[in-house]
């Protein structure tokens, strides 16, 4: 595929048909910026990335972006690589990704995390003759560890007293693959509930328990087609589908996604990092009025200085599309995410024209 700074609209049109993903058709608006870029990674980010592409090819007739929603995983090797120009990814980089070789990058550059989707991640629930559950983090905990197995069981009746629950088993969905949402649930979990989830986040579900489905739609299928099921998914995915307020600062918080970015915006930075890299510990155990902890935020990873200079100018154009109050905007209408807060955009803007 052809990379970089294309030289006339011909080549444009020529790496587009081999491109055969995202393809610009020539948009509504010329402008001077030219070139191809490609992102790989986030199946988080897919829908979003949907309509931010499509609204910035409109705006530039010579650009093409493609982004492959892998995966995560997928997306952070494709770049390491130097498969892509940028990854999606639920999770930051890691240090020892960072200390590797970053072939995209120029020599001694290293890369930057950017968050630019918030999500809040749902407790869906489908159980007969409950339209409100409120849960907090160790009996969320106890029921996808598999040590509660009964709607009725006292920890669960206690944080709902006036709901009527069955006296029926649980069916706790968790997901069969490698997935971001996962590891925001495990960490979620890890810090807020301790003593009843020893694991650590990580991309796997740790126990055997429960049943198993693919995808953020796989889960939301089964807790949909179960009989008393319950599972965890984005919340843009999960429909029509009941979900848990959690407990947070002595009130029950709902998915929101006003809940969500006030989260982010509270977060602190993961410490260690570069200038500009934005990669934050979301602090799940926060007591604060009106935050949802349990959420997804997921980063485009690019490059300090990249060693085709070309790419950097088309890249630091489309983030800044996409941070924009009407790229956040977009997103929030066809994904269903939170818009970063203003002192959170205007950091990440920052670190976006630190590109070169």
């Amino acid at each position: 595929m052809t990379r970089g700074l294309l030289a006339g609209a011909s080549l444009i049109v020529a790496a587009t048909l081999l491109a055969g993903c995202a393809a610009n058709e020539l948009g509504d608006t010329p402008s001077d910026l030219r070139g191809t870029i490609d992102g790989s990674g986030s199946s988080a980010q897919g829908a979003a990335q949907e309509v931010w592409v499509a609204g910035f090819q409109r705006q530039n007739a010579f650009v093409t972006i493609n982004y492959d929603p892998a995966g995560s995983g997928a997306g952070r090797e494709a770049f390491l690589s130097g498969g892509v120009d940028f990854a999606g990814s639920d999770s930051p980089l890691s240090d020892d990704e960072l200390a590797g070789e970053l072939a995209a990058c120029a020599p001694g550059s290293s890369a930057i995390d950017l968050p630019l989707y918030i999500s809040p991640i749902a407790i869906a629930f489908n159980v007969e003759g409950v339209d409100e559950l409120d849960l907090d983090a160790a009996t969320i905990a106890n029921i996808f560890s598999g040590e509660i197995t009964r709607w009725d069981d006292p920890a669960i009746a206690a944080l709902n007293p006036e709901t009527p629950l069955p006296a029926a088993t649980i069916t706790a969905v968790h997901r069969s693959d490698d997935s971001g949402t996962t590891k925001n649930f495990t960490d979620y979990l890890h810090q807020a509930a301790p003593e009843q989830w020893e694991p650590e986040a990580a991309d796997t579900f740790p126990f055997a328990s429960g049943e198993s489905a693919q995808g953020n739609s796989g889960v939301v299928a089964a807790v949909r087609s179960g009989v008393n099921t319950i599972g965890y998914a984005d919340a843009s995915k999960v429909g029509d589908l009941p979900v848990a307020s959690l407990l947070v600062g002595g009130q029950f918080v709902a998915p929101t996604t006003d809940a969500a970015a006030a989260i982010a915006e509270i977060s602190p930075r993961i410490p260690g990092r570069a200038e500009h890299d934005i990669a934050l510990k979301v602090d799940r155990t926060s007591q604060e009025e009106g935050v949802y902890p349990l959420v997804l935020i997921s980063y485009v990873i690019a490059c300090e200085e990249y060693a085709d200079p070309d790419v950097a100018v088309v890249l630091v154009e489309y983030l800044r599309h996409i941070v924009s109050e009407a790229g956040q905007a977009e997103a929030a209408e066809a994904a269903g995410s939170a818009p970063l807060a203003e002192g959170l955009r205007e950091e990440v803007l920052d670190a976006i024209d630190s590109i070169r």
